[in-house]
C-alpha cells in the first residue's frame, strides 16, 4: 500500500481536471439546469477561512447536482474595483491595477488548489473594461428610463477614506470599511431611483427558500409606513410645512414641530428668524456629523428654537418650530410633528428644552390621567383632550382624523418608505467611470453607446484627497460632446462598486459575448440562480441592489424574470477562540498553511464536518487532525478492499443494507438544507462498520467492491481528490464528476428482524423482535424500554445476561 500523499494526489487531479476542461459549463436548453453560485471574492490579497467555507459548500452542491445529471453552471469571478486598491496604491506605491491583478492571480491559484469545480472559462473580473463597459451601458439605459438623476445632497463622508458612503455603508456612525467616524458633507451626486421599486422589492414572490431573517432585514430596510401627510401653515414664511406621521390620532397633542437641518425651509428661516446666529451655529455643528436612522435612536437629542411659529391645522394654535438633530431629511418629509406625551424621542427633547407635554391618548389601565409622565405612552388607547375625537379608540381615531383633514384640505393619506435613492457617486479613481458629459451648449448628456467603454486612464496620481484623481487627468476630462461635437468635460466621479456586483451573475450566464452584456436566451435558461451562498452581512446591501437591478432589467426587456436568486444560504463565520478571525486578534489560520500540512481534502472535510453550514464554526486543531486521520483510514481501507479475496456471503445482506442506508442518509441530508456535517458522520460510521466486516471476512468480494464504489461516489463531493485516486485505482475510466450518483432501494435499508424468547429468572415472559446483529447488552436495553417486560425488571438488580444468539436471552435478576 502506498502512503497517503495528499499534495501529490491533489495536484495530479487538479491538472487532469483543468486539461480536460471538466467543469466547463455548456448551454444545453434541452437539459435540466442547476446554477450554483457563491458570492465572488473581493480582490484583497488572498482568501481566508470564511472563503474556504463558502466555496467548499458550493462545490459539494455542484458536484452532487452534476452526478444527479443536472447541467451545471458553477462560475467564479472577482469583485475587483474599490477603495482598498487605492489605499494600497498610496501605502505601497503600486498602481491599483497591478495590485488588483496580482491579488487575482493569488486567489485564482488558491481556489484551484482547493479543487473547487469552477467553470474558469466564464471568469469575470469587474475592473476589466470588457465588463465595466456594460456598467456604463446600463447606467445609460437607466438614465433614459428616468431612473438616474443628479442633485446636491448631504453625503456621508469618511474623512479617512476620503469618499462618500451609501447609508448602508455607515454602521453605528462609522465607515463600514475603516471604522472612522463619518461626517456629513453637501455634494453634487448621482442617484439611482431605487425608491420607485420599493413596493416591488417588498414582494418576495419568485423566491423559494431564503432565511426569514434576511427577508425581515430587507423589509425593515425598505421600511414601508402607511399614515397621513399633514399641512401646517407658517405665516411668517408664507409656506406650508408638510409632515408625515403614522400617528394622526395624536395630532391634538402636538406641542412643537421639528425640521431636519437640511430641510429646504431652513434657508428661508435664516432670513426671517430673530435667532439666526444660534441656528447657523447649530447647523454647522450638525453638519460635522453624519447621522443615519440607527444613529438617531442612540444620540442625545439636540435642537435650536427658530422663534418662528406654525398654525395647527385643527385648533389654529401657534406651534413653535424647532430644528433638531434627530430628524432625517431622507425619511418622510424631513419634518416631524412632535407629540412628547406619545413618542419617546419627542419626550426626551421636550424635557431637555422644557417644552409642553400634552396627553391625548389614555392608557386603558390608568384609573386617572397622570399629571406628569415618567416616559412617553406609545401604545394604543382612548383619545382624550382631542375635541370632536374624544372617546375614539386610537386605532380608529387615526382614520377619523385623516378623513377630517382631507375634508378641510389640511392633509391626505400617504405612504412613505425608509428606503432612499441609491447614491452611486464616488470621488475615487478605481471604479467605473460614469458615462456623463458636460457640454456648455447641450448641458448634461450621456455618452454615445458606441463610444463605450469610457476607460480609466492608467497614468494617474492617487493622493487620497477628497476629489477624484480623475479631475487632474486632462486627457480623460477633456472630450467632445456626443451630441453637438463641441468641447466638453467628462464626469469624474466613478460608480459605487455595488453596481458591479448587482448583475455579475448575469454576465456569467453568457460565454464569449462581446457586443452585448449577455445573451438573453442563454441567461433565461440559466437564471434565476438556483442556489446562492454568502454571508449574512450582505443581506441588505448586495442582495437588495441585485434584486432591484434585475427588476429594472426585466422592465427594460433584457430578461424574462424578476428575482435573481431562488434559494439563499447564509453560511456562518469561521471563528477561533470564540472570536472572528482577524490579524489584530492574532487568531488567523491561513488556509495555505493547512493545505500544506494536511491537504485540501482534509481542510474541506473539516470545514464541512465541524458545524452545519448556517452556524458559526469554531476552528479546532484537534478537529482537523481527526479529519486527517479519517482520510488516512479511508486510504488504508481502500487497499484492504482492493486486495480482499474472500467469497464468504454470510454478511453480504448486512453490508448491502448498510451501504443503502448511508447512501439514503447522505442523499437526504444534502437535499435537506445541506446538512453536510451529518452526511460525514454517517460516512464515518460506515467506515467503522466496514473495517469490522473486513476483519471478520464474512462478505464476498464482488459485493464488497460494489459497496465500496458507492461509498467513494458519495464521499467524492466532499473530498474529490482522494476519491478520484481510489476510483482510478479500481480501474474505472471516467472522472467521478461524470458518474451517476448512487441510487438506493428503500427495501434494502430495512434490516430484517428475528423473534427471540425473553426468559427472566428461568421463566419465559414473552418474545421480542431484534436485529440479528445485536449483542446481549443491546438487547437488554431494548427489553428495559419495552412495556410488557418493565414490571418484571423494574427496581431489580441485574446479575447476569445469557444470550443464545438469535434464539433466547435469559436475564438473571436479584430477588
Amino acid at each position: 500500500m502506498e502512503k497517503y500523499n495528499p499534495e501529490e494526489i491533489e495536484i495530479k487531479w487538479q491538472k487532469k481536471w483543468e486539461e480536460s476542461k471538466l467543469f466547463e459549463a455548456k448551454y444545453k436548453p434541452e437539459k435540466k439546469k442547476f446554477y450554483i453560485l457563491e458570492m465572488f471574492p473581493y480582490t484583497s490579497a488572498q482568501i481566508h477561512m470564511g472563503h474556504v467555507r463558502n466555496y467548499t459548500i458550493g462545490d459539494v452542491v455542484a458536484r452532487y447536482k452534476v452526478m444527479n445529471k443536472y447541467n451545471i453552471l458553477h462560475p467564479i469571478g472577482y469583485d475587483a474595483f474599490g477603495l482598498p486598491a487605492e489605499n494600497a496604491a498610496i501605502k505601497q506605491n503600486i498602481h491599483p491595477k497591478e495590485w488588483t491583478y496580482k491579488n487575482i492571480d493569488t486567489i485564482r491559484r488558491q481556489l484551484k488548489r482547493l479543487g473547487i469545480s469552477y467553470c474558469w472559462e466564464r471568469e469575470v473580473i469587474t475592473c476589466d473594461s470588457e465588463y465595466y463597459k456594460w456598467n456604463q451601458f446600463f447606467f445609460i439605459q437607466f438614465f433614459k428610463k428616468g431612473l438616474v438623476y443628479k442633485k446636491k445632497a448631504p453625503a456621508n463622508w469618511c474623512p479617512s477614506c476620503q469618499t462618500v458612503l451609501a447609508n448602508e455603508q455607515v454602521i453605528n456612525g462609522r465607515c463600514w470599511r475603516c471604522g472612522e467616524i463619518v461626517e456629513s458633507k453637501n455634494l453634487e451626486q448621482w442617484f439611482i431611483k431605487i425608491t420607485e421599486y420599493a413596493e416591488r422589492l417588498l414582494d418576495f414572490y419568485g423566491i423559494k427558500n431564503w432565511p426569514e431573517r434576511v427577508i425581515t432585514m430587507q423589509k425593515n430596510w425598505i421600511g414601508k409606513s402607511e399614515g397621513c401627510e399633514i399641512y401646517f401653515f407658517i405665516p411668517e414664511l408664507n409656506e406650508i410645512l408638510s409632515v408625515f406621521t403614522t400617528r394622526s390620532d395624536t395630532l391634538l397633542g402636538v406641542t412643537y414641530l421639528v425640521l431636519s437641518p437640511y430641510h429646504p425651509l431652513v434657508e428661508k428661516i435664516l432670513k426671517f428668524s430673530q435667532n439666526n446666529k444660534e441656528i447657523e451655529k447649530f447647523i454647522e455643528k450638525i453638519k460635522r456629523k453624519s447621522l443615519t436612522v440607527q444613529d438617531i435612536l442612540e444620540i442625545e437629542k439636540e435642537g435650536v428654537d427658530t422663534k418662528i411659529f406654525a398654525i395647527h391645522p385643527i385648533t389654529q394654535e401657534k406651534i413653535p418650530v424647532w430644528i433638531g438633530n434627530y430628524v432625517l431629511m431622507e425619511y418622510g418629509t424631513g419634518a416631524v410633528m412632535a407629540v412628547p406625551a406619545h413618542d419617546q424621542r419627542d419626550f426626551e427633547f421636550a424635557q431637555k428644552y422644557n417644552l409642553p407635554i400634552k396627553i391625548v391618548i389614555k392608557n386603558p389601565e390608568w384609573k386617572e390621567i397622570p399629571e406628569k409622565l415618567d416616559k412617553a405612552y406609545e401604545e394604543p388607547g382612548i383619545m382624550i383632550n382631542s375635541g370632536i375625537f374624544d372617546g375614539f379608540d386610537s386605532e380608529k381615531g387615526k382614520e377619523e382624523v385623516r378623513k377630517y383633514l382631507e375634508k378641510i384640505n389640511k392633509g391626505k393619506k400617504a405612504i412613505y418608505y425608509k428606503l432612499k435613492d441609491w447614491c452611486i457617486s464616488r470621488q475615487r479613481y478605481w471604479g467605473t467611470p460614469i458615462p456623463i458629459v458636460y457640454c456648455q451648449k447641450c448641458g448634461v448628456v450621456t455618452e454615445k453607446e458606441e463610444n463605450l467603454p469610457i476607460e480609466l486612464p492608467y497614468e494617474v496620481k492617487i493622493t487620497g484627497r477628497g476629489e477624484s484623481p480623475l479631475k487632474y487627468v486632462e486627457k480623460f476630462v477633456k472630450c467632445k460632446c456626443p451630441v453637438c461635437g463641441s468641447d466638453a468635460e467628462r464626469e469624474t466621479d466613478t460608480m459605487d462598486t455595488f453596481v458591479d456586483s448587482s448583475w455579475y451573475f448575469l454576465r456569467y450566464a453568457s460565454k464569449d459575448i462581446k457586443d452585448k452584456p449577455f445573451d438573453k436566451s442563454e441567461v433565461n435558461y440559466w437564471m434565476p440562480v438556483d442556489q446562492y451562498i454568502g454571508g449574512i452581512e450582505h443581506a441588505i446591501l448586495h442582495l437588495l441592489y441585485s434584486r432591484f437591478f434585475t427588476k429594472v432589467l426585466y422592465d427594460l426587456g433584457f430578461v424574462d424574470f424578476e428575482e435573481p436568486f431562488e434559494n439563499l444560504l447564509c453560511q456562518g463565520m469561521v471563528i477561533k477562540d470564540g472570536a472572528k478571525m482577524s490579524k489584530s486578534k492574532g487568531n488567523v489560520v491561513d488556509p495555505e498553511d493547512m493545505i500544506k500540512k494536511y491537504g485540501a481534502d482534509t481542510l474541506r472535510l473539516f470545514i464541512l464536518f465541524a458545524a452545519p453550514p448556517e452556524v458559526d464554526l469554531e476552528w479546532s486543531e484537534k478537529g482537523i487532525e481527526g479529519c486527517w486521520r479519517f482520510l488516512n483510514r479511508v486510504w488504508k481501507l481502500h487497499f484492504e478492499v482492493k486486495n480482499y479475496s474472500e467469497q464468504n456471503q454470510e454478511n453480504d445482506k448486512k453490508l448491502k443494507i448498510m451501504i443503502n442506508r448511508v447512501v439514503k442518509g447522505v442523499t437526504e441530508d444534502i437535499e435537506k438544507e445541506f446538512q453536510f456535517n451529518t452526511c460525514i458522520a454517517k460516512m464515518m460510521e460506515f467506515v467503522n462498520f466496514l473495517n469490522k466486516e473486513l476483519s471478520d471476512k464474512k462478505v464476498s468480494r464482488d459485493i464488497l467492491i460494489d459497496c465500496w464504489k458507492k461509498f467513494i461516489k458519495i464521499l467524492y463531493p466532499f473530498t474529490p481528490h482522494i476519491c478520484e485516486e481510489m476510483w482510478k485505482d479500481l480501474n474505472e475510466k471516467n472522472f467521478l464528476f461524470n458518474e451517476n450518483w448512487p441510487s438506493y432501494e428503500e427495501i434494502e435499508t430495512i434490516e430484517e428482524k428475528i423473534s427471540i424468547g425473553v426468559q427472566i429468572n428461568g421463566k419465559i415472559r414473552g418474545n421480542i423482535e431484534v436485529s440479528p446483529h445485536l449483542n446481549a447488552e443491546q438487547i437488554y436495553e431494548l427489553i428495559k424500554n419495552c412495556e410488557k417486560f418493565k414490571k418484571f425488571i423494574e427496581g431489580k438488580k441485574i446479575i447476569n445476561k445469557i444470550y443464545i444468539k438469535n434464539k433466547i436471552i435469559n436475564l438473571v435478576l436479584e430477588d
